[in-house]
């Protein structure tokens, strides 16, 4: 009876020390990087689904640079075959997958900047609804990376601060990677008239 109620107390000594430690807090905020990483995914899917869209629309009003067509088309099906389990958002898996992302939206680019040649195309509603999509698409991508990073940057700062280090280490949390500039987001593009 005496060895029973001493190991009762002591699973609840252990018990509190751990959320003392910050345990449950950790739970909590890993639970949030993961759902942030749902709400990235969510619009990179969003987007993929509209480009068909866009590509069909383009096919079918001119007559266009098959390469520049050909181009989108793989890069959103390379980028739609890239996932990373939310466990494991390393530096490495969120570069490949923002690398992914990254060809996506050139190929995008050069498709728009060749549209300017069709002002007929322009002028077309489904494309311009479908361009409009495009872009509030992209600005939804933007505000949950941004959603994403400040999750992972709360995350980490409670993974790295003491006493909260100590039960990471324990309970296998580990620092997680954000979303970083792409290569040559730094210089501003050209525009020349």
């Amino acid at each position: 009876m005496k060895k029973t109620v001493l190991a009762i107390v002591a699973i609840l000594v252990v018990f509190v020390a751990i959320s003392g430690c910050g345990y449950n807090g950790l739970v909590k905020l890993d639970e949030d990087v993961k759902a942030k990483w749902n709400q990235v995914e969510t619009q990179y899917q969003r987007r993929a689904d509209l480009i068909p869209n866009l590509v069909n629309t383009v096919k079918g009003a001119a007559k266009f640079e098959q390469s520049t067509l050909t181009q989108v088309t793989e890069a959103r099906a390379k980028a739609t075959q890239i996932t990373i389990d939310p466990d494991k958002l390393t530096p490495e898996n969120i570069e490949k997958y923002q690398a992914a992302q990254g060809q996506i939206s050139q190929a995008l680019g050069r498709l728009l900047m060749v549209t300017e040649n069709y002002p007929e195309l322009k002028a077309t509603e489904q494309f311009r609804d479908v361009s409009a999509e495009l872009a509030g698409t992209e600005n939804r991508i933007g505000v949950a990376r941004k959603d994403f990073n400040e999750s992972v940057q709360v995350y980490n700062t409670k993974v790295r601060s003491f006493p909260n280090n100590i039960t990471a280490g324990l309970f296998g949390f580990s620092q997680k990677a954000g979303f970083k500039a792409e290569a040559g987001a730094e210089k501003a593009p050209k525009v020349e008239f």
